[in-house]
């Protein structure tokens, strides 16, 4: 197993002030980034946590987030799934939210007409992975129908269980947890489920403070991106082979991720 410790901050690294936002009293956050289909990546980070909460209290009080984006692209989303729906870290609470490529797993399985833009962003993959195979007989959308058809025959109950189960967002002292992010100028507590997952440019751009410093995914970056008003964990790992978590304690910041000797440059994605 590879990991990456990276520093942590206590204090502002531009200002050097003392951070105010700070993690629910005794609690330790950990929050997941995209994972995208990379069980392997999970697996390490997983040890990796494990690792780093092993003095602490196994009552539950500290939380594990996973940001969404379970699916798609990476070559193992039913292990994602799998590992997710019923390996759960002893001594954590785990809160699964839903990204937009979880989103639309989903909405295939109730319509197939969504096949041809899913599998557009990395939804082939994922069928893939559940042994889903193409019919050469069939074109049109009676080739989705039949995909369709034969996903909802190989899914397990307790994956499909666990998607129909996610949710859109999650708050927890000062920070407040999503997909994608949040529309500038809506609390938090009144936003629409298209932003939190879809969300990028209006809020990526924006300065406004958000009533709570927003934890998100959706946009891959090279490392996190720290914000005054945000922290994005996405650092592309089904490509880049970098899983990244954001540790919240008190007012501290850190990070834990897996590590490749070379990085290759990210694109902005669906």
């Amino acid at each position: 197993m590879l990991r990456k410790l990276f520093k942590e901050w206590g204090r502002d690294p531009a200002s050097g002030a003392p951070l105010r936002a700070a993690a629910p009293a005794g609690c330790r956050l950990y929050a997941i980034g995209d994972i995208h289909g990379r069980a392997d990546l999970l697996a390490d980070l997983h040890a990796a946590i494990a690792e780093d909460h092993r003095d602490r209290p196994t009552d539950g009080r500290d939380v594990i987030v996973y940001l969404g984006d379970y699916v798609d692209r990476g070559p193992d989303s039913r292990g994602v799934i799998d590992c997710l729906a019923n390996e759960a870290l002893p001594g954590l609470t785990s809160v699964h939210l839903m990204g937009n490529h979880d989103e639309a797993m989903l909405r295939f399985l109730d319509d197939a007409t969504i096949g041809p833009t899913w599998a557009s962003f990395g939804g082939e993959a994922t069928l893939l992975s559940y042994g889903v195979r193409t019919s050469p007989n069939m074109i049109g959308m009676r080739r989705f129908e039949d995909m369709r058809s034969q996903l909802a025959e190989k899914m397990p109950p307790d994956h499909i269980a666990f998607l129909r189960g996610l949710q859109t967002s999650y708050a927890a002292g000062d920070y407040f947890f999503a997909h994608a992010g949040v529309r500038p100028g809506v609390p938090v507590e009144q936003q629409r489920r298209e932003d939190l997952l879809w969300i990028r440019d209006a809020f990526l751009s924006s300065d406004a403070d958000h009533g709570k410093i927003v934890v998100h995914g959706h946009t891959p970056d090279d490392a996190p991106q720290v914000r005054a008003n945000r922290i994005g964990v996405d650092t592309g790992a089904f490509a880049s082979g970098v899983l990244t978590c954001l540790v919240l304690e008190g007012t501290n910041r850190r990070f834990l991720a897996t590590a490749v000797a070379q990085r290759p440059a990210l694109r902005t994605a669906v």
